[in-house]
Parts: C-alpha cells; structure tokens; sequence
C-alpha cells in the first residue's frame, strides 16, 4: 500500500488522474493519514464546500492484510458541520479492496465547472472517470444496484444518496458491505456534502486478482494474530456482550445508569428502553430469522461480529441491525419505543445518505420546536422523508441539529463545534463530557470512549457524577483512539487491549510482524499525540479557540433526571486536556 491516488475534478478539458507516492506521508494511515493531508494541504480558512477542500479516503496501516479487525476506512475533509478538520470512521468491504490494490489513500481534488455527476473506477489495470448523470437524485441503495448490474457483483461502492448531492451538512459517505449493501457509513460530519460539492456520486472499487497484503514476517505476524484474536474472544466485551447483542446491549445499561439522553436531553432514563434495547432487539432477529439476522460482520476480517441483519415483519431485508447510537438517536432521543420504525428510518437515512445521530437529534430538536410530538413515529419518519424529497424543510432538517435548532428557536441544542452529541447525557458521564468538549472532531464519543472506563469498567474505574479524574480519563483515551483510528482496527478492541495487558502486546506484535518495525506503547502515544497536534493546530488556523472547547451553556445550569446534576467540569480543566 504505496500510493495515493489524487483525482481532480476541476480542470479544463474534465477530470485528471494521477498516482504519486507516499512521499512525506509515509508511515501513516486511516486517520493519520487523512488529517496529515487535510492539515498539509487544505487552507483551513477555506470554504468547506469549495474547490480548496478535499476529500480523503484512506484505509488504514493493516488494512487489505489478514488482520484481524482490520478493515475500517477514514474518510477526512474539513467539514462544512463544523467548521473544523474532521476524520468519519467507518466499516465494509472498500478498505480491505483499496488495500489490497495498493492505495493507502484516495484524494478527491478541485470541483467541477458545472452539474455533470460523475462515476469512478477502480481495478488492478487501473482508473475511469465517467460523467453519469443517470444517477442523479438516486438513494444509495439504486446507485449500488446500477453499479453491480454494471460491474458485476464482486465490487464494493463509496457513495452518495441525495443529502450527499445537496450539499447538506448532515450527510453521510456510505460504504457498502459484504452483500453489496450501502449500510456502514462515515456519517460525522458532513463528508458526503464535500463527495457531493466535487461532483462524486459513486467511486466503484474492484480487487479481483489482488491477494492479500503480505507481512514482512509472516510466522511473527501469524502467531501474534491468533493470540489478538483469542485475547478478543476472552473479554466479557468484545467476546460475549457485543457479539451476542450487538451495540444496542448499552440501550438498558445507560438509561440505568441515568445517562439516556431522552426527549432532546431533557431526562436521562428511558421508560421504553427495554422495548428498544439490544436484548429485545436480539429476540426478535432471531424470532425472524434470516441470513446473518442477529450476528454479522460490518467487514471481511472482523471477529467479533457486533451487527446483524434486520429483517421486516414479512421476512424482507430492511436494513442492517440498527446500532445503538441509531436506536437511541431515533428511539429514546425522540421518545419513541418502536424498533420496527427505528429501522424504517435506519434505512431511509442510509438510503438518502445521513448521519443517523446527527438525523436523530435533528428530529428531537425539532419535536421540541414543535414539528412533531415527542413519540410520533410517523411524524418522525416524514420528517427523515423530506430530507430525501429536498423539501426547504427537508433541507433545513439535513443542515443538522444546530441550524435546525436556530431556525426553529430551540435553546437546549446538544452540539459542540456544531455537530450533535451522541446517545450519552455528559451530565451523567463527564468524562464523554470532556471528550466532546476538547475533541477537534466536535461532538464525538468514538474520539475518546469514556464510556468503558465511567460505565463499563474497563480500563479501571472513574466515577461518572464526580469532576475529578475525567481530563486525565478522556486525554489518555483520544491519544490512544488517534492511534488505533490509523491502523484500520475497528475500534471495540480498545475493551481488550484496555483491560489485558497481553492482548496490547499481540496487537504492537500484529503490527510489527506486518510492518517490520519495532513499535512500543511510546511509540502508540506517540503516534496518537501526534495526529491530536495535527488536528488542533488545523483547527487552530481555522479561527477555533480555547472557547470553542466547551458543551452548551444549558448542561452547566439544567440539572439531568434522575441525578439532577450538572456538568461540574470546570472550563479551566477542559483547557488542560492537551497539555502534555
């Protein structure tokens, strides 16, 4: 995995392909890799949707190898959401191929002159870059259809629905599976806006013929690759609960411990959780039955296998199983205890290309602007519907919660940096309170999961009520998330590697026996720091300041259901998160 493949869409006479090596970029990958080139290369003053923007899609260090967990993408740009540099995670089958036909990154460059959308190819003998306006307008799921009955079924897709063609601030990149279906997205942050403002519909990848990425010492390599494996297969996390219910087995955890953000975050428990929850959700996979209905993997190489198939009450593939961000988003944010809309709605966000927790608390807003009541389902499935139609409402609504919320005068609007706070009150968890305070990412609970350690109890042990220990948690935590967010591992080993110190060694050992090196837990910190420096110094020359590193003002002065607490850590602590 030695070149990065830049396609320009704006010169005269149309789009310009060339392959370059890694150059100064050498050594990185995933998120390494995307916020090197988005800090290097893009004017962090520029408009996000303009020609000086770029869009990167890069697998990471592992990826299209026999790694285990290894298949996981990082698409970055700076985003139109939040103004800022920003890297979006995400599953499926494209970054195994990408690796294996040896791009370590895609850059799309440039913009196009006029309306033409355009289709890219990629196979061992090469790139096409063909204007295809026949998609125009097409859900996610049409254009991956129009591609396999074109290329065959053996392809992976990256594409763009309709939010994506718009420009909305809330769409998503989608990434399809091992079925050939759009269903794992990058969905933080509006990336598809930026795929869209380039005039990218669909990139088609094929790796036929291409085998898989040989280790520099294979036996090193295969023998810490079993002992990862079977590190991953002991915990209680990562080797039971996920893969027995997927990541809706939180759903009930949270809302016990008080921490379900409910009815746009006015309370912290659920009173219909249990009928959304991931037990409930398991049981009726299972009761449904179908292909890969209650275990799945989100990519090739994934042994824990935390998703599943979700079929209709007929027995019709409907989407995959809604994750537990998604089942909050549009469950308990909204007040709904409906699985079966739940999913509905799953599948028309990934149909029309859109982050379903930014989707979610987008509707939560507007039901407490008074668009819907709180509980509606069907009122929340036609308002996801006219995103999809492009209606001014619709478009309003895919702009994201923060516009929403100011179109509609709403004052308690969960966002920092503009983008949405996932399904964890940081009144109740403070340590993911400080994570999406500081994270140049904006509001994200994957950039440092203080779930594990506040929650679940891995990694140690940090009150989640009490102020003291969180800056030190969620610091420690996005350092070592950088790092793992660059080799394409799927990011639930951190359970594993957080709680066995012997399953981290076989992980430096996977990567050393891949790579050659000789890397340390320094050297993983290091990295981790590293990338963090990047970003916050991009974000820096962008205009964000200390002040930018805060929650709303309302979780400092609303106390939360059941705990009635607020957020108690103090603005200078939050200004010492990257003092190292």
């Amino acid at each position: 995995m030695d070149k990065i493949l830049r396609i320009n869409m704006g010169p005269d006479g149309g789009p310009q392909v060339k392959e370059e090596s890694m150059g100064d970029y050498a050594g990185f990958g995933g998120r390494g890799l995307t916020s090197s080139i988005i800090a290097k290369e893009v004017p962090p003053t520029c408009h996000a949707l303009g020609a000086d923007n770029k869009l990167v899609i890069a697998p990471g260090l592992l990826s299209g190898s026999l790694a285990a967990m290894s298949g996981r993408i990082s698409v970055g740009c700076k985003s139109p959401l939040t103004g800022g540099i920003k890297e979006s995670n995400a599953g499926g089958q494209p970054s195994q191929m990408l690796g294996r036909l040896g791009y370590a990154a895609i850059v799309l460059e440039g913009k196009p002159k006029d309306d033409t959308l355009y289709k890219i190819y990629i196979n061992k003998d090469g790139v096409k870059v063909e204007p295809d306006n026949s998609l125009k307008m097409l859900g996610n799921y049409d254009v991956v259809d129009k591609m396999k009955a074109e290329y065959g079924d053996k392809i992976g897709c990256v594409s763009i629905g309709q939010a994506g063609e718009m420009k909305l601030a809330g769409a998503s990149v989608a990434f399809s599976d091992m079925e050939q279906r759009p269903t794992r997205h990058a969905g933080r942050g509006g990336s598809g806006a930026v795929m869209g403002s380039k005039g990218v519909k669909v990139i088609v990848v094929d790796d036929t013929d291409c085998p898989a990425r040989a280790p520099k010492n294979p036996d090193a390599f295969k023998a810490a690759n079993k002992a990862f494996v079977q590190g991953l297969r002991k915990h209680p996390v990562t080797g039971e609960g996920l893969p027995t219910y997927g990541t809706n087995v939180l759903t009930n955890v949270i809302s016990e411990a008080g921490a379900y953000p409910t009815n746009n975050f006015q309370v912290g428990t659920f009173e219909g959780a249990s009928k959304i929850s991931g037990e409930t959700q398991a049981e009726l996979e299972i009761e449904r039955g179908g292909k890969g209905a209650n275990v799945h993997g989100c990519h090739r190489g994934c042994v824990i296998r935390c998703s599943g198939t979700f079929y209709d009450k007929n027995g019709r593939f409907l989407t995959k199983q809604p994750e537990y961000e998604t089942v909050w988003a549009h469950g308990g944010n909204c007040g709904i205890d409906d699985i079966d809309a739940i999913a509905q709605i799953d599948r028309l966000d990934d149909d029309f290309g859109l982050d379903t927790i930014e989707m979610g608390a987008t509707i939560a807003v507007a039901m407490e602007g008074g668009l819907a009541e709180f509980g509606d389902a069907d009122a929340a499935i036609n308002l996801v519907k006219e995103v999809g139609k492009g209606s001014p409402l619709g478009r309003i609504l895919g702009s994201g919660a923060e516009v929403t919320g100011k179109v509609f005068g709403v004052e308690r609007v969960p966002t920092v940096k503009g983008q949405a706070m996932p399904a964890y009150d940081p009144r109740a968890v403070m340590g993911i309170g400080v994570t999406y305070a500081t994270t140049p990412m904006g509001a994200d609970h994957t950039a440092g999961y203080a779930i594990a350690t506040n929650i679940l109890k891995v990694g140690g042990d940090v009150d989640p009520l009490k102020p003291e220990g969180q800056v030190e948690l969620s610091r420690n935590l996005q350092i070592a998330t950088a790092a793992i967010d660059a080799t394409g591992m799927c990011l639930f080993i951190a359970f594993a590697i957080l709680d066995q110190p012997d399953t981290f060694q076989a992980l430096l050992d996977v990567i050393n026996g891949f790579t050659g090196a000789s890397m340390t837990a320094d050297d993983v910190t290091a990295l981790g720091k590293q990338i963090l420096e990047m970003e916050r110094d991009f974000n820096a020359r962008a205009g964000f300041t200390p002040k930018d590193d805060r929650l709303p003002g309302y979780m400092k002065t609303e106390a939360l259901p059941p705990h009635n607490i607020t957020f108690e850590v103090s603005d200078d602590q939050l200004d010492q998160v990257f003092k190292w």
